[in-house]
């Protein structure tokens, strides 16, 4: 069922902001876990883990599921479809992927946030920056489809032949 013209709209509004907002979620992230590595400054390390916790917990999770959610929503009620065309259902791995290892890794990151209060020294707790590049890149890819929309059908509607 196609949706009319205003909800549509509506809905590919939500989607777009709750993907951006994962997108820009991600790049604090990332900053924060840059800081866990490069910096000396104990302190500086020390809320970078706790910041990570909160961005993740309070913007990142909340937005990785309704970006998804949305998504799912958008592309059936739209002439694209959910499995039609091959980038839509790029897309639709990709950031399924990304939101199953997403929730997975929430866990990590609050326990590190966790060890930060309790450790004299956080600049030995380990690092998830292969996970924050590895999940800006996904991410990227993303918005590289959406944009590009690459040409090709995964079912082609057949015709029907009356007789």
């Amino acid at each position: 069922m196609i949706m009319p013209p205003r909800l549509r709209k509506a809905i590919l509004t939500l989607h777009v902001t709750t993907s951006v907002g994962w997108l820009g979620a991600v790049l604090a992230y990332l900053a924060l876990d840059v800081t866990t590595v490069a910096s000396d400054d104990v302190t500086a390390v020390r809320g970078a883990y706790i910041a990570m916790g909160v961005i993740v917990r309070g913007a990142i999770v909340p937005l990785a599921l309704a970006a998804v959610l949305i998504g799912i929503v958008n592309a059936l009620g739209t002439t694209w479809g959910l499995v039609r065309h091959y980038w839509v259902v790029a897309k639709l791995v990709l950031t399924v992927i990304a939101a199953l290892v997403l929730l997975s890794e929430a866990r990590t990151v609050a326990y590190l946030a966790d060890l930060a209060v309790l450790t004299p020294d956080p600049r030995t707790l380990p690092s998830t920056l292969p996970h924050s590049v590895g999940g800006l890149l996904v991410l990227l890819t993303t918005v590289v489809l959406s944009v590009y929309k690459p040409r090709g059908l995964l079912n082609r509607p057949t015709s029907v032949i009356s007789r």
